[in-house]
């Protein structure tokens, strides 16, 4: 008989990629991992891992074990969601994917809410882009995902996932003190070109909203410094080094030396819980997404205190 767990782990470095990230995803050290695949190669008398520079790679029957793995995670899944909805309460293990800010400034107090209400259950929270969360929940490595998309580009949710709506969060202009565009009521994005911008390294969604917002404006945006957390952005921006784009959501409180200016029109970005259809009647996963949706007016009427 194979082992479910070792499945689990060997399905978790077929999805993340690497034995690190999939230790990361379950829980577990990157030696436990390692010690479950090799188990599992014992039981199976095959090699499923080989080394491929500083990392591994999967053989043809690994990938064809993983695809099996899932098929029977997808169906202890639905055995799990059964016995759950008959309990009538939230229980078991919850694994949750959300973005940076997200994960800073909104899933505390949930996931507090629900260790205090629902003793139950184990929700566990990881940090994941969403440009790569989606695709997780979509493969059976986490159970929901809070992600994010952009007034122009929308999220796209694969077959097999359904998604609610949290809120949106709005975004502004941060400029340092003494720059021109301090003290105005509003910016138009057409008024954009010719300034040093500050933002996330490319291939995230905030980076990319930027390059398309400005060239759909007629401007080719100058990108002078790129770092992937917001508190980095603001402290160059605080610094005189250049403008930046930021949401409200986990942003913080604004340093000395730094102005907010609403863009007009103003950004937005819509925050999204998705979770398999499978899971649908969990009652872990409507309880969740519950909270994340009752505690967002109040989170997003601080986001900008």
């Amino acid at each position: 008989m194979l082992d479910l767990q070792r499945l689990r782990a060997l399905h978790a470095v077929s999805v993340h990629g690497t034995v690190g990230a999939a230790a990361t995803a379950l829980g577990y050290t990157p030696s436990a991992v390692s010690q479950q695949i090799a188990k599992l190669e014992r039981e199976t008398r095959t090699v499923l891992l080989e080394r491929e520079g500083r990392g591994v790679r999967l053989t043809a029957e690994a990938r064809q074990l993983a695809d099996t793995a899932r098929e029977l995670m997808t169906i202890v899944e639905r055995a799990e969601t059964e016995l759950e909805e008959r309990r009538g309460r939230p229980a078991g293990p919850l694994a949750i994917a959300a973005f940076a800010s997200a994960a800073r400034g909104l899933l505390p107090g949930v996931l507090a809410e629900l260790a205090r209400e629902h003793p139950a259950l184990d929700a566990r929270l990881t940090e994941v882009d969403p440009h790569l969360s989606v695709g997780l929940v979509a493969k059976g490595a986490v159970d929901l995902v809070v992600a994010h998309d952009w007034d122009i580009a929308p999220l796209p949710a694969p077959a097999g996932v359904e998604q609610a709506v949290i809120g949106d969060d709005l975004c502004d202009l941060l400029v340092p003190e003494g720059h021109p565009f301090a003290g105005r009521d509003a910016v138009r994005r057409e008024e954009l070109g010719g300034e040093r911008w500050i933002c996330q390294p490319p291939g995230r969604v905030c980076h990319d909203w930027l390059v398309r917002t400005l060239r759909a404006a007629g401007h080719e945006p100058d990108i002078v410094h790129q770092a992937d957390e917001n508190p980095t952005l603001v402290a160059l921006v605080a610094a005189g080094l250049g403008v930046a784009l930021i949401p409200r959501l986990g942003r913080g409180p604004l340093p000395a030396g730094v102005v907010e200016v609403p863009l007009d029109p103003m950004p937005v970005r819509r925050l999204y819980a998705l979770w398999r259809t499978g899971a649908a009647r969990r009652p872990a996963i409507a309880e969740t997404v519950r909270a994340l949706r009752a505690h967002w007016p109040a989170v997003s009427a601080h986001a900008r205190d």
